[in-house]
């Protein structure tokens, strides 16, 4: 007997509503409760297709002390619903303690396939898809530049996630550990009005992003390193 789904998670549009799949709207339909990282970003989508469900906010504040209350509903019969504000949950984003605490307890978990930001900047790029290394956001302060260091090294294209008021900081830290013929990519409001990907030399991609203002949410593609 085919098993019941305990927890489903929902990719959701990272931009514009008609990137949702036709499967994702079932579900969402189908579900007792869905779990929301943030229920007014989430109301929004559902109002706009009509779906009337019960939302439950679950969020990196909260998933820890949630966690053990949603296994034990899901243990009774209960199907949930996971998403986040904008792409696939638990991409640099909630939703890993939630699936792995769902397995380890026995449920069935399955995931739809659906939006994410980081596959169409890194095939807008032009760069090398065949192997690619994804870090995510980089640390704030403390490992970055460790980090980026490590990173220059990489041979496969990298791809990191970054907020609009640190992308200078972070490209000219870039810079000082790539150089400034590392060719890099940055796509930002992907499947919004305003979609920017600008791609080139290190230095000219930094004077770029230097002379706007920076809005929307970015990822920063980058070539690896060459012999």
């Amino acid at each position: 007997m085919e098993k019941k789904i305990a927890l489903y998670v929902v990719p959701t549009p990272i931009g514009n509503r008609g990137d949702i799949t036709l499967r994702a709207l079932e579900i969402l339909k189908s579900v007792d409760i869905i779990l929301a990282e943030d229920t007014r970003t989430s109301g929004q989508l559902l109002k706009h297709y009509e779906i009337s469900k019960s939302l439950q906010s679950f969020h990196i504040f909260n998933e820890h002390q949630v966690v053990e209350k949603l296994i034990t509903r899901m243990k009774g019969g209960e199907t949930f619903a996971l998403v986040s504000d904008a792409g696939t949950p638990g991409i640099s984003d909630p939703g890993f303690l939630l699936i792995r605490e769902c397995l380890t307890a026995g449920l069935t978990v399955e995931c739809l396939p659906g939006p994410t930001a980081l596959i169409p900047a890194l095939v807008n790029s032009g760069f090398p898809t065949d192997r690619f290394v994804f870090e995510g956001f980089l640390p704030h302060k403390k490992g970055k530049q460790t980090l980026l260091k490590k990173l220059a090294e990489e041979d496969r294209t990298i791809i990191v996630y970054e907020s609009p008021h640190r992308l200078v900081k972070t490209l000219e830290q870039m810079k000082e550990f790539f150089g400034n013929e590392r060719r890099v990519s940055v796509s930002r409001e992907l499947t919004k009005l305003h979609e920017e990907t600008f791609t080139g030399p290190l230095e000219q991609v930094l004077v770029h992003f230097q002379q706007k203002e920076v809005k929307g949410e970015i990822v920063i593609v980058i070539d690896g390193k060459r012999e």
